[in-house]
């Protein structure tokens, strides 16, 4: 036996040395759980990544993402979440109110972080934003105030509307406080406003054919998980209908004509930063729910042109960005 096996002691007592091996720290285990596709949700989940990555944090190194997807269907939401639980995740990540609520009754010891969802409060999924309570907190901004101000941003664009449609997801819950908010809008400034419900994609066509046949002459696309996906088609639905239309600002850059509301992607980079507290011992209840303070405005003149509208130069003014 070689020298350097060994170690003898005085006595002549043998000694075998001892390997000290340090245990590997376990690597956090963040689910995503999206309501609507993989495709669809490419670019927040992007930012989600790189806002992750600011905290030191690397995909797939230095922690693991378990991702699962609803592609619109919120029956699909229960099964999914408790393949998150069952995957030993450390963080729940959620999009949109539908799948918060049933994370916060699938589990009330795994952390959920909202990258977005709308009017956490008045939904119920926290009791107040500065202290939310048990294991949520994350990003939340009020829908109903939001849909109403872009009937506001839409009849000063087009003064000359009467008669919206506001096209809604019956499915959302988040949509029972919508509606009554664009409704009281709506009747301040005088328009008649129409309730257009579709539950996906599959029910856009007759959403859009009951408009045209009750003479809607616009329509305001409310926040939903089965819309974002699809405001490709629904804009284009628009157009062909000859109807001016305002959702989020990614649907003016989907071809929608006007788009308004807050930076959802840069949403997905915050919530980067909920996790990263969360992971070094911070308690969600101790972790104030955000609400954003920008919201951008997005007119697409190609498609005013293919309409034929001239949108007011206090509105391109406005603008944080006019698409040619």
């Amino acid at each position: 036996m070689r020298r350097r096996d060994f170690i003898t002691l005085l006595g002549g007592t043998t000694v075998w040395p001892i390997t000290v091996r340090s245990q590997p720290s376990k690597v956090p285990r963040l689910g995503f759980l999206g309501s609507a596709s993989p495709s669809g949700s490419a670019k927040a989940v992007d930012s989600f990544r790189m806002g992750l990555q600011d905290f030191g944090y690397v995909d797939g190194r230095t922690l693991v993402i378990e991702f699962r997807w609803a592609e619109g269907k919120y029956d699909r939401l229960p099964q999914l979440v408790k393949e998150l639980i069952a995957a030993d995740i450390d963080v729940l990540i959620t999009h949109g109110t539908p799948g918060t609520r049933v994370a916060k009754q699938a589990t009330r010891t795994i952390p959920i972080v909202m990258a977005i969802s709308g009017d956490a409060v008045a939904t119920g999924i926290v009791a107040s934003l500065a202290r939310p309570e048990a294991n949520v907190t994350g990003s939340t901004f009020f829908l109903p105030q939001l849909n109403a101000k872009r009937l506001e941003v839409l009849k000063e664009a087009l003064p000359n509307i009467a008669h919206p449609a506001g096209l809604s997801n019956p499915d959302n819950p988040v949509s029972r406080p919508i509606i009554p908010a664009m409704q009281s809008a709506a009747m301040a400034l005088n328009l008649n406003l129409q309730v257009s419900r579709a539950h996906g994609p599959s029910e856009f066509d007759r959403a859009f054919a009951a408009m045209v046949g009750s003479s809607v002459d616009s329509v305001v696309v409310t926040e939903d998980g089965e819309f974002a996906p699809s405001f490709g088609t629904i804009a284009r639905l628009a157009l062909e209908n000859r109807l001016p239309s305002i959702g989020a600002q990614e649907y003016a850059d989907a071809g929608g004509l006007i788009g308004y509301g807050v930076d959802v992607i840069g949403l997905y980079r915050r919530a980067a930063y909920f996790v990263d507290r969360i992971l070094k011992g911070t308690k969600p209840s101790d972790l104030p729910v955000e609400q954003p303070t920008k919201f951008e405005l997005v007119v697409n003149l190609k498609t005013a042109r293919a309409l034929g509208l001239s949108i007011p130069d206090t509105i391109l003014a406005r603008a944080d960005e006019v698409i040619e």
